[in-house]
């Protein structure tokens, strides 16, 4: 999405949870505790992926969008659709998006990334004919 910034990653965090599950330092009784919430969001709102659970490998994993924000008002925290996203990020001015995977069968589930949407991010910059701030009113002029 062209206003999506801010992006953070968690995919290092996830490939060491789940070596600690492979190893048995980490029980899967506590990796797959995804709450009814969850999975009811990943039912109706999630977007399914091609990569199967890696807990269980019966199911593949759901992807499921939530969003947070002061505009979104009593929308904040709610479970989006990803073709949702474009039509708020050109609405509103910020908001953050949360990625979880989950597997609907075991239970499993983990924050994939995290990123900023908004018009905001469409902001004029030095790309738009707009000086940088460094030239503007100072010694460079």
């Amino acid at each position: 999405m062209r206003t999506q910034r801010q992006v953070v990653d968690f995919s290092l965090r996830r490939r060491a949870l789940l070596r600690e599950v492979q190893s048995g330092r980490v029980g899967t009784y506590e990796v797959c505790d995804a709450s009814p919430y969850l999975k009811s969001a990943a039912k109706f709102h999630g977007e399914p992926t091609d990569e199967l659970c890696p807990v269980c490998r019966r199911e593949n994993l759901t992807h499921v969008h939530y969003i947070y924000g002061d505009e979104l008002r009593q929308s904040s925290g709610q479970a989006r659709r990803l073709a949702e996203l474009p039509v708020l990020a050109m609405t509103l001015s910020e908001f953050h998006v949360y990625v979880v995977e989950v597997c609907r069968d075991c239970g499993w589930n983990h924050l994939v990334e995290q990123y900023l949407l908004g018009r905001d991010g469409l902001a004029a910059g030095p790309d738009d004919g707009e000086q940088p701030s460094r030239l503007r009113g100072g010694a460079a002029e």
